[in-house]
């Protein structure tokens, strides 16, 4: 096997050598062989494939740690990963130019409406809750992980605001700020504590009586993009109304069972009137 060295391997590979060193350090592309003496890295002919999708991918800001497990995967897998990155982008370019919009009218004097807002009332609940810190690019991949476990052991009702898991959003999320972000999952109070003895990295507390305003977003997974803008929405909202938003921005994953997909509310709780 002639292996080449990795100014000819970047030309190729149309990498540069310092991405080549990089994605060494990360495991990502390996070189076929490291001279003992010198470190210099040689790589095989057979790896400028890799070495080429890793290139693309990187056109998509498809991260890094992303193309080391796609890189890993069949060529099957590998395209279904890809695909499903490409729509979370398409949600998250969608929210940005709705945000977009929504300035551009706010700086232009108008004042455009975003959601039809609703009012319901809550009862106590007790919720299973994980309070973290976290910046744009882990929040979902966390939250997801939390779902995973606990909805095998505490699936709430289909379509139930109530029983229904949700996050709290303290503060903003980017890649500039970390929240806090909270996932709060309801329990029945009778099974509560039994629940939280099986997660005990998670915090049992009680959710009180409140009343939520509440709207649609109009797609299924919306991103961080659309925070601002929620958290906007229904501010102005509780503001024409005389209304108080009671904490953070709230994202409530309705569960669709019989389509097979989940909905997603945005909520704030709502101060009791007069306080």
């Amino acid at each position: 096997m002639s292996l080449m060295g990795i100014s000819e391997f970047a030309e190729l590979s149309w990498l540069s050598r310092r991405a080549l060193r990089l994605y060494d350090e990360l495991g990502l592309l390996p070189p076929a062989r490291v001279d003992p003496g010198t470190g210099y890295r040689w790589y095989a002919p057979a790896q400028l494939e890799q070495a080429r999708l890793a290139a693309s991918l990187r056109q998509l800001d498809i991260p890094l740690a992303q193309i080391k497990v796609i890189l890993a995967l069949d060529a099957a897998a590998a395209a279904e990963r890809v695909a499903a990155w490409w729509a979370e982008a398409e949600d998250r370019h969608a929210g940005r130019r709705d945000l977009a919009g929504y300035l551009i009218g706010r700086l232009n004097g108008k004042e455009p409406v975003m959601y039809d807002v609703q009012v319901r009332g809550l009862p106590a609940r007790s919720v299973l809750s994980l309070l973290w810190r976290a910046h744009e690019d882990e929040v979902m991949a966390r939250v997801r992980d939390l779902m995973h476990r606990l909805h095998p052991v505490a699936a709430p009702p289909p379509g139930d605001p109530v029983s229904a898991p949700f996050v709290i959003y303290h503060g903003e999320v980017s890649q500039d700020s970390d929240g806090p972000v909270e996932l709060c999952w309801p329990v029945p109070g009778e099974e509560a504590a039994q629940l939280a003895a099986g997660f005990p990295d998670l915090t049992l507390r009680t959710e009180p009586a409140h009343q939520e305003a509440f709207a649609h977003p109009g797609q299924a997974s919306p991103d961080l993009a659309q925070l601002a803008l929620a958290f906007e929405g229904l501010g102005t909202w509780a503001a024409a109304q005389h209304r108080q938003p009671d904490g953070g921005l709230r994202q409530i994953t309705l569960f669709n069972l019989a389509e097979r997909r989940t909905d997603i509310e945005w909520a704030v709780a709502l101060r009791p009137a007069g306080k």
